[in-house]
């Protein structure tokens, strides 16, 4: 039977509030794992500072200089990020990796969150905030605002506890909802829904060709404004330097889930990495050395592949998301795209993050969509969302689309 110790993952906080937390990780190694561990630490808002990994390719070590915030469940994330080590087996008293692939997981059962509510600005970023402290992830949302002010939300969720489907799950749920919400809150209901339903990841029109033209290719563009990139970001590989190992250099500034966008990144090229080491040093500049091999243990040396993946890399540390601010007809439109990893799974908070930029601009929300949508062979989770202008929107769309990306940025 598999199993990790306990003390596959090591977290020594740091005495003084300032100073940084330790988070140690030595457990078998598999390709994506540095991809889902910084996932599960983005989740939690804790910012990586530096980090160190080393593998022989069965077993890895893997320490993060981290700086957490007064509320991050230490505990909590300790634990999610033991589930997102291999599993090991002792027999005999020999240990190795147990595949995960001999027994794929089962997908989580998903569960509709309907609410009704009295509309005021901010009160979707409330909803979104207590389901991302218990742990729900939102696989889709569906808002909509009637003519008398009330408010009905579908979030389609599943729930990390798997617990969801128990009453006392259930009754908690509800219960941390309508202690936010108060007065606002007139009904809440939870229920388990089929497959049907849950679908996704299916391709829909609800996007207009023109807006996801624009925002969704691939390429870097050749005019974007400022305010919607990150600094200039450098990635160069050399092969020379290793007679075993590839060489990329990356030199860029720091933002939020930055070290997850690299690693989500190779994972998806199937890259695994052996050696590497992340700063940040004056002035947030970001300094990364790793040193990879291809899903073959070879050197990438295919001037080709180095292209591609050198490419790709300084687009998704560019821009790791798309943000843009449309008409619809006479109303305005928020549209955000989060690329998905092939393993299926989106940058965590994007929701949570856009609401919550909304809220400060003090922009209501009239209508809100979340869906999966297939774009030149990658998928995207497209956010869409209509904004409540009132009388007139209470910023310029240009403030919008800063303010929205600074907050998914970290930046704010």
């Amino acid at each position: 039977m598999g199993f990790l110790h306990d003390d596959a993952v090591i977290i020594r906080q740091s005495e003084k509030e300032r100073d940084l937390n330790v988070i140690t990780v030595n457990c078998p190694d598999k390709t994506g794992l540095g991809c889902d561990l910084c996932r599960i630490l983005l989740f939690f808002g804790v910012n990586i500072v530096k980090g160190d990994i080393s593998t022989d390719g069965k077993w890895c070590f893997i320490v993060f200089w981290v700086a957490g915030k007064s509320s991050t469940r230490w505990s909590l994330l300790k634990k999610r990020l033991l589930e997102a080590c291999p599993s090991i087996s002792s027999a005999s008293g020999i240990s190795y990796y147990l595949p995960e692939l001999q027994h794929p997981p089962k997908p989580p059962d998903v569960f509709l969150l309907k609410l009704c509510c009295h509309d005021h600005t901010g009160i979707l970023h409330n909803v979104t905030e207590v389901l991302c402290e218990l742990e729900l992830t939102i696989k889709k949302v569906k808002v909509s605002t009637t003519p008398d002010g009330r408010v009905m939300d579908l979030f389609f969720v599943t729930d990390t506890r798997k617990l969801l489907h128990t009453n006392k799950r259930k009754a908690d749920t509800i219960e941390h909802l309508n202690a936010v919400m108060g007065e606002a809150l007139i009904s809440c209901e939870i229920e388990m829904v089929g497959p049907e339903i849950t679908a996704c990841s299916q391709e829909s029109s609800f996007l207009p060709t023109t807006i996801t033209d624009d925002m969704l290719r691939s390429e870097i563009p050749d005019e974007l404004p400022s305010s919607l990139t990150s600094p200039s970001v450098s990635v160069t590989m050399d092969n020379s330097l290793s007679p075993s190992h590839s060489l990329v250099q990356i030199a860029c500034q720091d933002h939020k889930g930055l070290l997850y966008d690299i690693m989500r990144t190779l994972k998806d090229y199937n890259i695994k990495i052996s050696y590497g080491r992340f700063s940040i040093k004056h002035r947030r500049n970001c300094e990364i050395d790793l040193f990879i091999v291809q899903s073959d243990g070879k050197k990438v040396v295919d001037p080709s592949k180095q292209t591609s993946l050198s490419s790709r890399l300084e687009m998704e540390l560019l821009r790791p998301l798309r943000v843009a601010v449309a008409n619809r007809g006479p109303d305005t439109e928020l549209l955000v795209a989060n690329p998905v990893e092939l393993s299926g799974k989106g940058r965590p908070l994007v929701f949570h993050d856009i609401t919550l930029a909304l809220k400060m601009l003090n922009i209501g929300i009239f209508s809100a969509e979340v869906r999966r949508r297939m774009i030149g062979g990658r998928e995207y989770e497209v956010y869409r969302i209509l904004l409540d202008e009132g009388e007139e929107l209470t910023a310029p769309r240009s403030k919008i689309e800063e303010g929205v990306w600074n907050m998914l940025k970290g930046w704010n």
